[in-house]
């Protein structure tokens, strides 16, 4: 996946949604219990009721981990089932690696080729010889933890260092990475007073944006610093959107739910 395909797709879908698959057992509907694989039938209804509407998925890799083998068989399911049958979405393994050299390189051949994620979520704090492995893989996207929607963001993120925030520096070194062109970066929308300084530094990169909706940030608030050329936005909604029922139709309540989002970017990209 180019990211020409992916602007491509948004200016198609008049969309920059991307739904995240994170599948806790105690919240789907009842009666996909009784299944052969709950995981892989709750998502592969979401998928198949949503995917006019999204750009992307997103599946965070612990709500499968966190089921052993059978989880880790469930998202194999999940990412083969959307690439056989919607080649043009952009995926998103949400593992938020992080190591040196030959440890990362082995993450990502898990995430980009056996698995054939589009893309993989990387924490930073281990520095270049941490993120340049995953770089290293042609048309696939890097997605660099830079600010985040959580309270602890403030713990680390947003100290001053000599002058600069330490995100701002974050930033700022990862452009001088090998095969730069290939990252992406995820800002929380809940930190959507920070967007405007944030494309000072990166004008052009896709941010993927976490927290609009359960998480109480505002989907205006994101485009109105946050929007580039060439939309430079994917905004994630989780909970929002897979939990909208519980019961039968569950999946076209989600549908609801993803189109509410959809109409809404569709007005702004207008």
């Amino acid at each position: 996946m180019t990211t020409q395909a992916l602007v491509e797709q948004i200016r198609r879908k008049k969309s920059f949604l991307c739904i995240g698959l994170d599948v806790d057992l105690n919240k789907i509907p009842k009666h996909l219990l009784e299944t052969e694989d709950p995981i892989f039938e709750f998502n592969k209804a979401i998928i198949d009721a949503t995917h006019h509407l999204a750009v992307g998925y997103k599946p965070n890799t612990a709500f499968y981990e966190a089921y052993g083998i059978k989880g880790w068989k469930s998202l194999e399911k999940t990412i083969n089932y959307l690439n056989a049958n919607y080649p043009e979405i952009f995926t998103i393994a949400d593992a938020k690696r992080g190591d040196i050299g030959n440890t990362s390189t082995m993450y990502a051949k898990a995430f980009f080729e056996d698995l054939k994620f589009d893309s993989v979520t990387v924490a930073p704090y281990m520095g270049k010889d941490s993120i340049e492995p995953f770089l290293a893989f042609k048309n696939k996207h890097t997605i660099l933890l830079a600010l985040t929607s959580n309270q602890g963001a403030f713990d680390f993120q947003t100290k001053d260092i000599e002058g600069k925030k330490l995100y701002e520096q974050v930033l700022e070194l990862s452009k001088s990475y090998q095969n730069s062109e290939n990252l992406m970066y995820v800002v929380g929308a809940t930190k959507a007073e920070y967007l405007s300084d944030i494309r000072k530094i990166i004008p052009h990169s896709f941010l993927l944006v976490p927290g609009v909706g359960a998480q109480g940030g505002n989907l205006k608030d994101v485009c109105k610093y946050g929007l580039n050329d060439q939309v430079g936005l994917l905004i994630n909604s989780s909970r929002g959107i897979i939990y909208a029922s519980d019961a039968i139709d569950f999946a076209e309540a989600a549908a609801d739910k993803a189109l509410e989002l959809q109409k809404e970017m569709s007005q702004i990209l207008s």
